[in-house]
């Protein structure tokens, strides 16, 4: 399934930029045609949010000069090594829910630094029904996930290659049926536990994605069939999302 996402990717990247002739200079080139759903959450990050207006999503975060764009352009764009550190897209809602993309969303960084992404989802809860957050990045082992409905903060966590970094609520039942249950130690697949189970202390981006499905929608499976033709935006970050470290007491 990764693969197939990544190889996809690709062939989206080439509709999103170009390189202009001469000057070297990136000038973006948003294709605007409406498309279906494409999939995406692999090496990741996004918000789901309970809406069916992007507009009203793009309203509540705060983005300016959010710009039309299709399926194929937006998570092209996300994906790619330059334009996903600068932009964000909101997609077209999809089965009552509209997705915020992008790795420069705010995330857990530890207690070293300031909490950006606590305050984000409850300012978004107070705005809409339901609002979920996920993260998945393998290279440093790093999976994240929240909920919060009807303006409460119901479960956040985050786990690095460095361990937990973010634990808020009580595991749902969701994650517990997912053998999600002890964190506190990196596993070791194969190992039996006293009953008999496997012990699966980490979690895998297999284990986000799943988590996804129950919550809401696993986004790397949109296809064709999960939405008509539509437009989303792309946009530029806040710049206050930015990692920001604590400053020490004089």
């Amino acid at each position: 399934m990764i693969v197939i996402i990544l190889g996809m990717t690709a062939l989206t990247v080439a509709g999103a930029f170009w390189l202009a002739r001469g000057t070297g200079e990136r000038r973006i080139f948003l294709t605007h045609n409406p498309d279906t759903p494409r999939p995406f959450g692999p090496g990741m990050a996004w918000l789901a949010l309970r809406c069916d207006e992007a507009e009203k999503v793009i309203d509540a975060l705060g983005l300016e000069a959010a710009e039309p764009c299709n399926w194929n352009s937006g998570i092209g764009a996300v994906y790619d090594d330059w334009l996903g550190a600068v932009r964000i897209f909101v997609s077209p809602p999809v089965e009552g829910w509209t997705f915020v993309v992008g790795l420069p969303l705010p995330h857990p960084m530890g207690p070293g630094f300031v909490d950006k992404c606590t305050p984000l989802l409850v300012e978004l809860g107070g705005a809409f029904e339901e609002v979920q957050y996920f993260f998945s990045y393998p290279p440093i082992d790093y999976y994240a996930w929240a909920r919060v409905r009807d303006g409460r903060l119901l479960r956040a966590f985050a786990v690095s290659d460095e361990g937990v970094i973010w634990n808020k609520g009580r595991i749902t039942k969701e994650e517990q049926g997912l053998g999600l249950k002890l964190f506190e130690l990196r596993g070791v697949k194969g190992r039996k536990g006293d009953a008999g189970g496997e012990l699966i202390l980490h979690p895998t981006e297999d284990h986000v994605l799943r988590l996804a499905s129950q919550w809401s929608i696993d986004p790397s499976v949109l296809c064709d069939v999960h939405g008509s033709p539509a437009q989303g935006y792309i946009a530029e970050p806040l710049p206050g999302w930015r990692a920001e470290r604590l400053r020490k007491a004089a």
